[in-house]
């Protein structure tokens, strides 16, 4: 959420209002202090080591990468209205299969002909890869009407809290308790995201309150 307002107001100019700051703050930070807290002595027994700088350095690409085409999908929605959500994502999709089409069949040992004679040898793997880009394809109808109907920001606002709910819920079914910090940080994420309804909803009663001055 942090790079998608960071790379909308430095890249395009846009402005977010300070309880919108607020909120993001809240979430991420909650998110953040969630996985950088100490865990439980049964989850760390579990853990493996880690390259952590390589991991954050990754992490931070993904994240301005992401931000950036967050951004822009608001501009291009913002500065061509008549652009649907189905134009925006046939776009990102035709790019993407490109640049990947590229890199795994862009020369003779590319690992995108490895690929292809796996699934030859097994192919109840490639039906279980054709019903995973099924339903990834489905999803992404969902995620470019969000985007086109209420911005890139409540896009990334629910797909970070779906995420945080899997971390949470997966953790506690496997047996895996939270930590003090950990149950604060779910705290703190909550506490974002219901003031950010509560500022909603007081929007739209202000909204209806001058439809029916009109």
């Amino acid at each position: 959420m942090i790079p998608v307002m960071l790379m909308g107001t430095l890249v395009y100019g846009i402005r977010y209002t300070f309880p919108e700051y607020v909120c993001t703050l809240l979430v991420a930070g909650g998110v953040s202090f969630f996985a950088l807290s100490k865990t439980s002595s049964k989850t760390i027994s579990k853990l493996a080591h880690p390259n952590a700088p390589l991991g954050y350095g990754l992490c931070f690409l993904n994240l301005a990468f992401d931000g950036f085409t967050n951004a822009t999908q608001d501009s291009i929605s913002a500065r061509y209205p008549k652009t649907s959500a189905w134009d925006i994502m046939l776009g990102m999709n035709l790019w993407g299969t490109l640049y990947n089409l590229a890199f795994m069949f862009g020369w003779p040992t590319a690992s995108g002909f490895e690929a292809v004679q796996f699934c030859k040898q097994h192919p109840e793997a490639a039906w279980d890869i054709f019903l995973y880009c099924l339903c990834g394809a489905v999803g992404q109808n969902f995620i470019f009407l969000t985007i086109s109907r209420f911005g890139s920001l409540t896009n990334t606002t629910i797909t970070t809290t779906r995420k945080f709910v899997s971390i949470v819920v997966s953790s506690l079914l496997s047996g895996n308790p939270l930590s003090t910090r950990q149950w604060g940080s779910v705290v703190m994420v909550f506490t974002g995201l219901s003031y950010q309804i509560y500022l909603k909803w007081k929007k739209l009663q202000r909204m209806q309150k001058k439809r029916k001055a009109m």
